[in-house]
């Protein structure tokens, strides 16, 4: 059987799929009984996009294979120096059963931003879209019908020179893969306890914090094995000068529902440079209007935190993130003890926000934002 493409727009890239007239990695019973109860990151589909990018041919070598192990030389720059960057975004079934991305041209504009901090060549949206398009067409079968679970998209860009130089490469790999998944804390999960220690940070001023880089997570591991000691899920991140500002929690964007003048108010820390701008985190703040919601975006001290969830004025406290969803925080704990931050289950606020947000994703609502993208 012939490869069968699928043109990209703008450049005309062309994802060649020379995987059709292989055998199918799992049959549509074993697909159904592997994907029942998805650890995250662990219920992979069977093919994935591949490209190179060099200064003499720019993006070539385009093409659909099936999910395999990649042969890397043991000198490649992305595992030495870490030059490297990601996105993380979803595809869900709409009613009528046709899937669609999520957002995705705003994830492809972030990749653009963090592949550009990084040194790297850009990937044109309209490809990065059509590359996303092309896999899920490909192993549609994979998408859920289930309003608990979706497909989730891992876009990858890593340097692909076999030298050990101290210096940008020369030629890069892209890669995407998807794997079925749930919510990131289950599809069960009530309210969080996080850990807001003062050990580490996450980002500081003139780094990387704003940016979806791999070198970003695996120095939180320590924090986030101190949260897990007690007895905490996840962990506050705090700015790296005062110790004292809420930025994030985990990989993931933070709100705050506080009562202001007899009415909710969602607070959120501004983005300065050291917080990653997250498209869920835009998706609430756009929706919010939508449902008569103000919005401010304005620091929140950890001590203010504690206070005003005291005396009242602050009412929910809630993460959100492409993996996470919405997930309403139950629990604050620190070095000096800790205390409540939700009535231990999700806020009226939360769960608004969550239906509404969705609702847009799985197309049961309109789309006035231009955010779905079918795939046919």
């Amino acid at each position: 059987m012939a490869p069968t493409t699928s043109t990209m727009p703008a450049t005309g890239i062309r994802w060649a799929d020379h995987s059709l007239a292989l055998a199918q990695r799992a049959t549509p019973a074993e697909r159904r009984a592997g994907t029942a109860a998805p650890a995250f990151g662990t219920a992979l589909t069977e093919h994935m996009i591949s490209a190179r990018w060099s200064p003499e041919h720019g993006w070539h070598a385009t093409e659909i294979v099936p999910y395999r192990p990649l042969r890397l030389d043991p000198a490649t720059v992305a595992l030495h120096y870490g030059q490297s960057v990601f996105e993380g975004l979803k595809a869900f079934r709409r009613p009528d059963g046709v899937p669609v991305l999520f957002r995705a041209a705003d994830h492809g504009r972030r990749f653009q931003r963090s592949a550009a901090r990084l040194a790297m060549p850009a990937l044109a949206v309209d490809d990065f879209v059509a590359a996303l398009s092309a896999l899920v067409r490909t192993d549609e079968a994979w998408v859920p019908y289930e309003e608990a679970r979706s497909l989730y998209l891992r876009p990858l860009m890593f340097a692909a020179d076999a030298s050990l130089a101290l210096r940008p490469a020369a030629t890069y790999r892209f890669l995407v893969v998807a794997f079925v998944t749930e919510s990131f804390f289950g599809s069960t999960a009530g309210p969080v306890s996080v850990w807001a220690g003062r050990d580490y940070i996450r980002a500081a001023p003139g780094g990387t914090g704003d940016i979806k880089y791999g070198g970003n997570y695996a120095p939180t591991y320590l924090a986030q094995q101190q949260a897990a000691e007690h007895d905490c899920q996840q962990v506050v991140w705090l700015d790296a000068t005062e110790r004292r500002w809420v930025e994030e929690m985990g990989g993931m964007n933070i709100f705050f529902v506080r009562r202001e003048g007899g009415r909710d108010v969602l607070t959120t820390p501004p983005l300065t440079g050291t917080l990653l701008p997250g498209v869920t985190r835009e998706s609430i703040l756009t929706l919010s209007a939508g449902l008569g919601l103000p919005c401010a975006e304005r620091p929140v001290s950890l001590s203010q935190w504690r206070d005003e969830v005291a005396s009242g004025v602050i009412t929910e406290a809630f993460a959100c993130g492409t993996a996470a969803v919405l997930t309403p925080i139950g629990r604050v704990v620190t070095e000096d003890g800790g205390f409540d931050a939700g009535a231990g289950e999700p806020g009226k606020v939360c769960g608004r926000l969550r239906d509404a947000l969705v609702a847009v994703q799985r197309g049961v609502v309109p789309d006035p934002y231009g955010w779905r993208t079918a795939v046919r």
